[in-house]
C-alpha cells in the first residue's frame, strides 16, 4: 500500500515522541512492504513563533492532502498569557474543525506489567477494557465566548454551550456501533439534572438506542458520578460516550487506570477515513528535551492511524503486539518504571518497539 501521512510534530515533547511514531511507521512499511510518504507540516507555538499563526494555510492544505495525519502536542509556558489572541490550542481546535473530525475515541486497556504503576488498588484494574468515545466539535470548546466590562475592576465572561440534535445523534451511534463489536455495553455521561444540553443529550441517546440499537444495553450516568465509578469500578465500563469537555476530563482520569498519561493514545474520525491521531498527553514542556517522555502513546495512536484510516488491521495489531513484549521485557520511561527498574529513554524505547515489530 501507498499513504501520505501528514506529520505535525508541534511543540514540547512533541518533537521526541513523533520521532518514534515514525520510526514505528518505518519498521511497519518495511516488514509488510508499504511505502509511506511523511509530510511535515507546523502547528501550536511555533507555527506562531514563524508564522504569526497556530494553523498555517500550508499546514492546512497538507493535511488536506494527505490519508491520516499524526499529531504530536502543541504549547507551552511561553505562549501561556491567557489573554493572547492567538494561542497554540487554536492550532489544534482549528485542524479538528478543517478535518471534520468529530469523534474522538479513547481506548483504555491495562498492561498486567504495569498494575504496579497504577494508584489504584490491583483488584480495581482487573478486567478494565474500556473506551470513550467523545464529541470533539461542540459544545464549551467551540461555543461563542467573550468577555464584558459591567462595572469598575468588574467584569463579566461568558462561554456558550451549545449542542443541536443532529450532532448528538451522530456520536451516539458512533459510540454503539462500537459497543456492538465489544460488550454491548453504553453508558452516556452527561449532567441532565443541571445543564439544558445535556437534557438534550439524554433525550437523544434514549431515542436512538431504543429505536436504532435495542440490542444496547444503555445507562445513563451523571458526570460527577462516572469520575467516581471511573476509579471505583472501572471494569464495569465498556463504552462510555459524552460531549466534548466530559470527555476531555474523564479521559484524562482514566490515564491513571493505565498508569500512566503517557500510555494512552486516541483516534480523531468524522464522515471519512481520513482521521487525525495523537496522544492525549500534552506538550509537558518541563521534560521536554530531556529524552525521558513516554513515547507509547504515539505509537499507540499509530496502530490506530493504521487500522482506522488505512484498514491495515494486521500492522495494527503488530505494533500493539510489540507495545505489550515491550513493556513485558521492562524497558518503559521512568513514568512507568518500578523502584529499582532502570527508565530508559524515549528513544530506547521507539527501538525496542521497532525491534519488536522487525522480529
Amino acid at each position: 500500500m501507498q499513504a501520505t501521512i501528514a506529520v505535525l510534530a508541534g511543540d514540547g515533547i512533541g518533537p521526541e515522541v513523533t520521532a518514534e511514531g515514525v520510526r514505528v511507521l518505518q519498521a511497519v512499511a518495511e516488514r509488510f512492504g508499504h511505502e509511506w510518504q511523511l509530510k511535515p507540516g507546523a502547528i501550536g507555538g511555533n507555527a506562531i513563533d514563524a508564522t504569526g499563526s497556530p494553523l498555517p494555510e500550508e499546514t492546512i492544505q497538507t493535511c488536506l492532502s494527505s490519508d491520516a495525519v499524526l499529531l504530536g502536542a502543541v504549547g507551552g509556558p511561553k505562549w501561556d498569557d491567557p489573554r493572547a489572541k492567538v494561542r497554540p490550542e487554536g492550532g489544534l481546535l482549528g485542524l479538528r474543525k478543517v478535518l471534520g473530525v468529530w469523534a474522538n475515541l479513547r481506548p483504555v486497556t491495562i498492561h498486567p506489567a504495569l498494575i504496579d504503576a497504577s494508584p489504584l488498588r490491583p483488584e480495581r484494574l482487573a478486567g478494565v477494557d474500556l473506551i470513550v468515545v467523545r464529541e470533539l466539535t461542540g459544545g464549551l470548546y467551540f461555543g461563542d465566548r467573550r468577555r464584558e466590562q459591567i462595572g469598575p475592576g468588574e467584569e463579566r465572561v461568558i462561554d456558550s454551550c451549545v449542542y443541536t440534535t443532529s450532532e448528538v445523534t451522530r456520536i451516539v451511534r458512533r459510540a454503539c456501533e462500537l459497543a456492538r463489536g465489544r460488550r454491548g455495553k453504553l453508558t452516556s455521561v452527561d449532567k441532565a439534572n443541571v445543564i439544558e444540553t445535556s437534557r438534550l443529550w439524554r433525550e437523544v441517546a434514549t431515542r436512538v438506542v431504543r429505536e436504532e440499537y435495542p440490542d444496547i444495553q444503555l445507562e445513563h450516568m451523571l458526570v460527577d458520578a462516572a469520575a467516581m465509578h471511573l476509579l471505583r469500578r472501572p471494569a464495569d465500563f465498556d463504552v462510555i460516550v459524552t460531549e466534548n469537555m466530559f470527555g476531555d476530563i474523564l479521559s484524562d482520569e482514566t490515564s491513571m487506570l493505565a498508569g500512566s498519561l503517557g500510555m494512552l493514545p486516541s483516534a480523531s474520525l468524522g464522515d471519512g477515513t481520513r482521521g487525525l491521531y495523537e496522544p492525549i498527553h500534552g506538550s509537558a514542556p518541563d521534560i521536554a528535551g530531556r529524552g525521558i517522555a513516554n513515547p507509547l502513546g504515539t505509537i499507540a495512536s499509530v496502530a490506530l492511524l493504521l487500522r482506522h484510516s488505512l484498514g491495515l488491521e494486521q500492522e495494527a495489531e503488530a505494533i500493539e503486539t510489540a507495545i505489550v513484549a515491550t513493556i513485558n521485557d521492562g524497558i518503559v520511561t521512568g513514568d512507568l518504571a518500578r523502584p529499582g527498574q532502570t527508565a530508559r529513554s524515549t528513544s530506547e524505547v521507539g527501538a525496542a518497539v521497532v525491534a519488536a515489530i522487525a522480529a
